[in-house]
């Protein structure tokens, strides 16, 4: 393969790469947190709340080995709405037992929400645009 043509490859691969990281960012009015499994070591479960044209605001949530998927969840809205920043902007509830609705207040802007970093061992994350 000439070096032309391995050069153009990889531009389009860069490209793609752009383009489904770009694909992400859809802020939407309200999310669901989806805690799986119970924890089977201790760590840390960090998020990233992001109003779109507002400073983005970071949680990091402790969790325990041995906490079961309802008691993650909780543990998780009790660390969002702790978080002064956090409560005066967004509506945080538990759900099912196992899901964490985070909901915009009226007239904050819609926002995104990522799992910046997720170190408990068997405990998934899932987050869903509602």
């Amino acid at each position: 393969m000439s070096a032309t043509l391995r050069l153009i490859l990889a531009a389009i691969c860069l490209l793609l790469l752009g383009i489904a990281g770009s694909a992400d960012a859809r802020p939407s009015n309200k999310w669901r947190i989806q805690c799986n499994s119970d924890a089977d070591s201790d760590g840390v479960v960090t998020l990233l709340l992001s109003p779109k044209g507002a400073e983005a605001i970071e949680v990091a949530i402790a969790i325990s080995k041995d906490t079961g998927e309802n008691a993650v969840a909780r543990a998780i809205r009790n660390a969002l709405k702790a978080d002064e920043r956090v409560a005066k902007r967004y509506k945080v509830e538990v759900d099912d037992g196992e899901d964490v609705l985070v909901k915009k207040r009226g007239g904050e802007p819609n926002f995104d929400l990522k799992v910046v970093s997720n170190t408990v061992k068997g405990v998934r994350i899932n987050l869903d645009r509602e």
